[in-house]
């Protein structure tokens, strides 16, 4: 079999295969994956590339399923799971969708927990089904997306990228202050659930944007076969002018400066700058 280096770097260990095994989990198997994570960014501290370690779940996941785990190890859910989840995601990949022979719509029950992806800083998240209250909360760089929330959604969130495939509740995007979040909002119910303090609302019309969106809903579909996504991607013209796009002003506009000083020249981390620079001057 052959054997390959990690990023090619001759100083990381070579794998004969990409290991992945399967295993049931219950609800009092809490921070399922964490402690291999921890191992993992001991001995790898920049993380592995994406997939090398892949852990199948089935089951109920208990509370902190999946928290802080780092690139290259991914962690899929069949079943449920409980508060949480995926809290401090750090560069690792979760998925959760219900079993085949599932007697409800995924897409019309919870499917994971309250304060799901908590604090997380990196790392992407595809949940078919409904996640409770406060999910993403303080998320700061993670991509996630599921099929409707609960609650102070996006609450504090300070960057990253979350698409909503249904409803929210109430007092959605409270605080945030950077970040995309893409919403289906099929009901017309969002602008009432919006927090506006911060966040503007405006359709999705840029070709990047639904590059985006079209791309992350596939790898949804992808990991989950999630119906509901399926549904999106065959009538995705049709579907576009349902979506709202909530971002930041504050957020908008540093974006904006950004792409000015990337334009002019200046690379990423100088173009933050200069920006940060016109921004507060």
């Amino acid at each position: 079999m052959n054997q390959r280096s990690l990023y090619g770097n001759p100083f990381y260990p070579k794998f004969v295969s990409t290991p992945e095994i399967s295993l049931s989990v219950t609800n009092t198997d809490r921070t399922f994956g964490t402690l291999l994570g921890a191992e993992i960014t001991r001995r790898y501290p920049e993380g592995l590339p994406e997939d090398t370690i892949t852990v199948n779940c089935t089951g109920s996941g208990g509370q902190s399923f999946g928290a802080f785990i780092p690139k290259g190890l991914s962690l899929k859910l069949c079943g449920d799971s409980n508060d949480y989840f995926g809290k401090g995601l750090s560069g690792g990949k979760l998925a959760v969708y219900a079993p085949k022979e599932a007697r409800y719509d995924p897409g019309e029950n919870i499917i994971i927990g309250n304060v799901a992806l908590y604090g997380a800083t990196s790392g992407k998240a595809y949940i078919s089904g409904m996640a409770g209250e406060r999910f993403c909360i303080r998320n700061s760089g993670a991509t996630a997306v599921v099929e409707g929330v609960g609650e102070h959604g996006c609450e504090y969130m300070t960057g990253g990228l979350v698409i909503i495939l249904g409803p929210t509740g109430k007092n959605f995007a409270a605080g945030m202050s950077g970040g995309i979040a893409y919403v289906l909002d099929e009901e017309n119910h969002l602008y009432r659930n919006l927090n506006k303090q911060l966040v503007k609302m405006e359709s999705v019309e840029h070709k990047s944007d639904l590059e985006e969106l079209r791309r992350e809903i596939g790898e949804h579909v992808r990991l989950t076969g999630s119906k509901k996504g399926k549904r999106i991607l065959e009538n995705f013209e049709e579907y576009v002018p349902r979506f709202k796009k909530i971002i930041p002003s504050d957020y908008q506009k540093m974006l904006r400066l950004i792409a000015k000083s990337e334009e002019q020249g200046a690379d990423p981390e100088a173009a933050k700058i200069e920006a940060f620079k016109e921004f507060v001057g």
